[in-house]
């Protein structure tokens, strides 16, 4: 059968390209000090950008893991099965060290250079990036227990992707996970009925319901429970040692939004065996080091699938005409572009400037920990809520085609809103930002010590800090007022560090659009006299068909 037409106007697939060839994403590295890291990035930037890489993104994504209660046998296993590209996945992330690398790593930067890597891998598939950003969180945790971090850091820390169910003395390396909320409480973990009763060798046995447990493949997880001096934190491996397992029963897993390709479940423990970290009564305080890591990958996932949306559409508009012309030069799409280009970069350079408060702080820098604690609650909050609209917005420079499962851009549009409810959504963020400034009122200081490093550099920067100061000063209504408060502070952060690290065009674009008076509620409604060529220059993906 003879074709009836010849296929024109479609761009050709964006396929390898260098994805860490990212102006934004390489001064951060620079700026906060891991530019040693930049050719190992650029290595992992070419894989992500291959052919080969993105069709295991794709793969996995569309076949999702499946539970196997049991075996044929009818012997209980609770044993989850992946796409085999799921480890191939896993297998570069944790070679990369974006899993654990910084505990293993003194020099300066160490965790800059792995938040880097996350932005860039994380965009071939944010599924497995969960079990990777559990296990880097979970060694500040367990080291609050030395023997316990004795025995399973290095193995935590090792660069072998070892998947398996076995006992983990044996194995090579191993993967953490996180099981803290139930059907009762959410986030209000306080509420948590799961309890421990110690044994007579000073372990816990541990008897409950959890409602979402991350990574249920994991070899060991931090999980909180009621134990006689209140709730606590415990580490649980699902083999024990000798070999047997654990009593710890996958219930089902959880049919997402997005993140498919990523295991999530409900567990049973039935009188599972774990061993105290901390104190009894103190599992809060121990497990929020484990979540201060993790919001700091939920700030770099949404920056980063921000910028895999700025792409894509990009790449479209750039090869795509109508009515005679390329897509990228009509006036009103090179204004949405630019608005969508700004809003990744300003998400990307403030990911890379928090990593660095994080590396500091890690090192003991105690300004570093002030700025840090404000400044990642209130970016956590801001960047993942923009993370939706922002890809609905480049989803919608595809037309119909973006609607399409083949293009990639319904997959991104389903994982954007995840990052805003992890480790506590809107509310929750917007309010710890509060309960930061209430509790430690030292860190508001060092928040706009931060911020007013560029003082003078632009008015309208200027105007909307001591408009901030003056909102912190009104204590009436300030729960009703927290997210407007913390969308400010989270504005004034990222405008702070684009005039000081950004392209001059990206940072007078920012300040005009998000902290002056000529804003658009929608993307693309940038005032006039904004540089749209040179955002657009800077945003494009490099080494593909666009150069």
């Amino acid at each position: 059968m003879s074709p009836t037409h010849e296929v024109l106007n479609q761009p050709p697939p964006l396929v390898d390209y260098d994805v860490a060839a990212y102006p934004a994403l390489l001064e951060g590295l620079r700026a906060e000090g891991a530019g040693w890291a930049e050719d190992e990035l650029r290595r992992l930037g070419a894989l992500a950008g291959s052919e080969r890489a993105q069709d295991w993104g794709r793969l996995v994504e569309k076949n999702p893991p499946v539970l196997r209660t049991h075996d044929r046998y009818g012997n209980r296993i609770d044993e989850v099965e992946f796409h085999p590209h799921w480890h191939d996945l896993m297998r570069v992330a944790v070679e990369h060290g974006l899993h654990a690398a910084p505990w293993r790593d003194d020099r300066a930067g160490a965790h800059v250079a792995r938040a880097a890597k996350e932005h860039v891998w994380g965009q071939v598939d944010p599924g497995h990036i969960c079990p990777i950003s559990m296990t880097y969180a979970a060694i500040p945790a367990l080291r609050v227990a030395p023997d316990l971090a004795a025995r399973y850091e290095p193995l935590l820390a090792a660069t072998t992707y070892d998947y398996g169910l076995r006992e983990p003395s044996t194995k090579r390396g191993l993967i953490a996970g996180m099981s803290m909320t139930e059907k009762q409480g959410g986030s209000d973990v306080r509420a948590n009925t799961t309890t421990a009763s110690q044994n007579s060798d000073g372990s816990y046995a541990l008897t409950g319901h959890k409602w979402f447990t991350s990574a249920p493949m994991s070899d060991l997880f931090l999980t909180l429970a009621q134990a006689p001096g209140g709730l606590s934190c415990f580490l649980l491996p699902r083999v024990l040692p000798g070999g047997s397992r654990n009593r710890i029963f996958l219930q089902r897993l959880k049919d997402k939004l997005g993140n498919r390709s990523n295991a999530s479940s409900e567990v049973e423990y039935d009188g599972a065996i774990g061993w105290l970290v901390g104190e009894e009564g103190r599992g809060v305080q121990t497990i929020i080091q484990m979540v201060n890591m993790t919001r700091l990958d939920c700030v770099v996932g949404s920056a980063a699938g921000m910028r895999h949306g700025v792409a894509q559409a990009l790449h479209h508009v750039t090869h795509r005409r109508v009515f005679g012309d390329r897509l990228i030069d009509q006036p009103l799409m090179a204004n949405v572009l630019a608005d969508l280009a700004i809003e990744s970069e300003a998400a990307t350079a403030v990911a890379m400037r928090l990593a660095g408060a994080v590396d500091r702080a890690t090192a003991g820098d105690d300004a570093e920990e002030r700025f840090r604690r404000l400044g990642l609650a209130a970016t956590k909050y801001w960047v993942c809520k923009r993370a939706p609209a922002h890809a609905a917005e480049a989803l919608e420079c595809l037309g119909g085609n973006g609607y399409v499962e083949e293009s990639g851009m319904p997959r991104l549009y389903r994982e954007a809103p995840l990052n805003s409810i992890w480790e506590g959504s809107g509310n929750v963020a917007a309010l710890d930002t509060l309960r930061a400034m209430a509790k430690q009122p030292e860190s508001v200081e060092a928040f706009f010590a931060e911020v007013e490093l560029a003082a003078g550099a632009d008015a309208r920067l200027d105007e909307a800090t001591a408009q901030l100061r003056k909102e912190l000063t009104d204590l009436d209504d300030i729960q009703y007022r927290a997210r407007r408060i913390v969308e400010s502070m989270a504005l004034v952060l990222q405008g702070s560090v684009l005039l000081r690290r950004g392209h001059p065009a990206v940072a007078d674009a920012f300040c005009a659009s998000r902290l002056g008076e000529d804003w658009g509620a929608a993307f693309g409604t940038l005032p006039a006299g904004v540089d749209t060529a040179a955002i657009l220059d800077r945003a494009r993906p490099r080494g593909s068909a666009d150069g």
